[in-house]
């Protein structure tokens, strides 16, 4: 048995971990696990805010009948319909039939289609309000954050934002439940920076429209539906918000990206990492073949600098290096200053295809000139290779100094 953790008065964590899922909604590798979150709180009504998926159900109905202690649940709170958060959501309601559903009408439609419910319930508008006994919750609807029918709650007297999938991470939570009890910089950005990106990455601007909204709150707790609750220095996790969802840079430096096959532009990439570092500039390295593109993605957005250096395959680009692009073109990469190389034995063409797709980006700027090899990397090819890790190296004194 569990213990039952009360992250704030009144207020009761039901969530749990999922260690064993290999692939979140079915294409993001997790390693590192992922928490569902839902939460209860006692007042004169007792409100429950979302369910978990179907994984963790029997420790969050055995944390939902403790938290309760008896009493009968009087609203259960959609958020979100995605199933990770309403899975178990018409076995709550069969083991509480007196709990009325409070929903807006996107995520009343979303839940008739998904479990055909159409029960008892409230429907709320955005910023409207409901007392649920001495507090007050108040409704702010996040749309496309990252499905259309997203909302947040806010309890107004404990100044408490129960965020949605806003401000979560992959990652199992290590005991504690709050932010400032884990090493989250260490051992929790790299997922959180994951999560958004391949989760919200593509609606900057609906996320800008949250951010919003949350600025004009007095916030003391932040309760997503994944990863730790906030609690302390939530200020600096909304300033990362902002950073990704403006698709500015996180950090100056660059990330070398190379689809190699034979390892001859394997060898061109890790020169060129190895020329950038003479000069003083961080850099990154990805093997396109061996790191997953969910992997890939974040890297992308975290620097300021990028070098897609690909072989030529069936007359296009190395089909990993493809996936991998065109994974950026959909979640809106832009304002990168970026560098092409190419290989090709005979009929080099991935330099001219990737430069296609880059350019069409939005405000992504080349530097350099493309360079081309010819099967081996050459003398001429290391003087080119010279020549560019001091444009890129020009290029980030010039935006950012030092």
């Amino acid at each position: 048995m569990h213990d039952l953790i009360e992250i704030s008065k009144d207020l009761y964590y039901l969530g749990g971990n999922d260690r064993r899922l290999a692939l979140f909604e079915g294409s993001i590798p997790i390693p590192h696990g992922v928490s569902y979150n839902s939460y209860l709180l006692k007042d004169e009504k007792t409100v429950l805010f979302d369910t978990v998926d179907g994984a963790i159900a029997d420790l969050f109905f055995e944390n939902l009948d403790r938290a309760l202690g008896g009493r009968p649940l009087d609203y259960l709170v959609v958020h979100h319909v995605e199933p990770d958060h309403s899975e178990t959501f018409l076995r709550a309601l069969a083991r509480h039939p007196e709990a009325t559903v409070v929903a807006n009408r996107k995520s009343a439609a979303m839940l008739k289609n998904f479990y055909g419910f159409e029960g008892k319930s409230v429907l709320v508008d955005d910023g409207g309000t409901m007392s649920v006994g001495s507090r007050t919750l108040r409704f702010l609807f996040a749309p496309m954050v990252h499905w259309p029918e997203v909302m947040m709650s806010y309890l107004v007297q404990d100044k408490i934002l129960f965020s949605a999938d806003a401000f979560g991470t992959f990652g199992a939570l290590p005991g504690s439940v709050f932010a400032d009890e884990v090493r989250f910089e260490e051992d929790f950005l790299p997922d959180a920076r994951k999560y958004y990106f391949n989760i919200v990455g593509k609606y900057g601007l609906q996320v800008q429209n949250v951010l919003k909204k949350a600025a004009s709150l007095d916030i003391a707790l932040v309760c997503p539906l994944h990863g730790p609750v906030w609690r302390k220095n939530f200020d600096w996790y909304l300033g990362k918000y902002d950073t990704w969802s403006r698709y500015d840079p996180e950090e100056r430096g660059v990330a070398i990206f190379y689809g190699s096959i034979y390892g001859h532009t394997k060898s061109v990439a890790e020169t060129l990492a190895a020329k950038l570092a003479k000069r003083g500039v961080c850099s990154a390295v990805y093997d396109v073949s061996a790191t997953h593109v969910c992997d890939l993605l974040p890297e992308a957005f975290r620097f300021s600098h990028l070098v897609f250096a690909s072989c030529t395959q069936n007359n296009g680009v190395f089909m990993n290096m493809e996936h991998f692009l065109c994974d950026l073109k959909a979640h809106f990469l832009q304002k990168r200053a970026y560098s092409v190389i190419e290989n090709g034995s005979w009929a080099p063409q991935a330099g001219a295809l990737m430069e296609e797709t880059l350019s069409g980006m939005k405000n992504n700027v080349r530097i350099g000139e493309k360079i081309t090899v010819l099967s081996s990397p050459t003398e001429e090819t290391n003087e080119k290779l010279e020549d560019l890790a001091a444009a890129i190296a020009e290029d980030i004194k010039n935006h950012f100094g030092g």
